[in-house]
């Protein structure tokens, strides 16, 4: 069922959010050559941890972290590890956290040194795509307009756009309908309404769309092992644009 939130409803998805945002902004600033993946889900745990929130991610249909960190072709879902991140690595980090009752979720791809060409274009890509996207958001807008502002920007660019995960609807369950992808035709799909909530996350290729997961039975990863971004921001539609819970 997609439920359309009131004020009162809003204001603590803000809430949530904030706390995600800030949460990204601290591992953003501890990604960095030599450190491992699980020393950054712990800064992402304790810091959620001390706001007085819940790890949205922690135990969720068994996952065993508070953060997903996925690194190069590993697209999203990845668990935190002592793999250490090298030079030259971009670094894909989802958080989630519940307050009082109300999930925030967001994701950031950092750059660690020099990327490369290919890998800085990427993650700027990828994060652009999300704003091309919400700029067609407002009441009575389509999800295919959505996806399709996404897809188009992705792929002038040179790059592809994940099938297989999309985005999702939020509020007190951390997935709620509908199903938000990053691709689809102008005009068609559900309508939006003012005072929905919906995560939007671009996840971008460098090469094909197409992925598979890992025996971990979680990583997702690219098929042909070329570099993946994500850039995710949670939104409330409004009656002629968006605000962006998650910024």
């Amino acid at each position: 069922m997609i439920t359309v939130k009131t004020s009162a409803e809003i204001a603590l998805m803000r809430a949530a959010n904030l706390i995600v945002r800030d949460t990204l902004e601290k591992v953003g600033e501890a990604v960095k050559a030599g450190v491992t993946s699980a020393h950054l889900n712990k800064i992402a745990h304790d810091y959620i941890i001390s706001q007085g929130a819940i790890p949205s991610f922690l135990g969720y249909e068994g996952y065993p972290a508070s953060a997903c960190i996925s690194v190069n072709e590993q697209v999203v879902h990845g668990i935190p590890s002592d793999r250490r991140i090298e030079d030259g690595d971009i670094v894909s980090v989802d958080i989630g956290a519940i307050y009082k009752g109300y999930h925030g979720d967001a994701a950031r791809t950092f750059e660690v040194g020099a990327v490369g060409e290919l890998k800085h274009k990427l993650v700027e890509v990828t994060k652009q795509s999300f704003f091309e996207g919400i700029k067609v958001l407002r009441d009575g807008a389509r999800l295919g307009d959505l996806g399709h502002a996404i897809q188009s920007y992705a792929e002038s660019n040179g790059f592809s756009v994940v099938r297989a995960l999309v985005g999702h609807g939020i509020g007190t369950e951390m997935h709620e309908d509908p199903q938000v992808p990053n691709y689809g035709e102008q005009g068609r799909g559900m309508r939006l309404r003012a005072g929905m909530t919906i995560a939007i996350e671009p996840m971008i290729n460098a090469g094909d769309y197409a992925v598979r997961q890992l025996s971990d039975g979680w990583t997702v990863v690219t098929v042909d092992g070329k570099p993946s971004a994500h850039y995710e921001n949670t939104v409330v539609i409004t009656s002629d644009g968006c605000d962006i819970l998650s910024l």
